[in-house]
């Protein structure tokens, strides 16, 4: 049960109604409304990375969902693995991001996106060798993508569980 009510929308001026009419219906716009100044911004970030990236979405997918399962974000998790269905990510690789970089279902890049989300959530940055072999595979621009996403759903996670924000039914 979250730990604050969820934003009532009727309250806000006509416009960001309207932004917030746009949105999807999810718990987790309903609970980040009450961020005032910093709710758009923070879900325009979101979205970005979502959308129009060069890094491979499979990939940002793996990375996102390894996120929170380390973060312990089961909405996180919840959420990105309806993407990753519908992305056509095979079922076993989905099951076996639990494991993350250690399973073998994974092919070198997916090993190497996994290990750098790990050491970036353990250590907050990616080793040498790890970033290097990364580097020598994606583009400075997807390198800097992954960064972010991997940065952006930890926080995201963190919000989710700091509030303890329901999956919706």
């Amino acid at each position: 049960m979250a730990r604050l009510p969820y934003f009532d929308y009727s309250v806000l001026d006509d416009a960001e109604q309207d932004f917030f009419s746009k949105m999807p219906k999810l718990n987790i716009f309903r609970m980040l409304a009450h961020a005032g100044s910093i709710r758009r911004e923070f879900i325009k970030l979101g979205a970005a990375i979502l959308s129009n990236q060069k890094l491979d979405p499979l990939l940002r997918e793996m990375a996102i969902i390894r996120t929170g399962i380390l973060c312990g974000s089961t909405y996180e998790v919840h959420h990105h693995t309806i993407i990753a269905r519908k992305l056509k990510m095979p079922r076993e690789k989905i099951e076996a991001l639990s494991a993350g970089s250690s399973s073998p279902v994974f092919d070198e890049l997916e090993r190497l996106v996994l290990r750098m989300t790990e050491e970036i959530f353990e250590k907050r940055k990616a080793g040498d060798e790890t970033f290097g072999a990364l580097a020598a595979r994606l583009s400075h621009a997807e390198m800097i993508e992954l960064t972010i996403a991997i940065g952006y759903y930890q926080m995201a996670s963190c919000f989710l569980e700091t509030f303890q924000v329901d999956i919706e039914q």
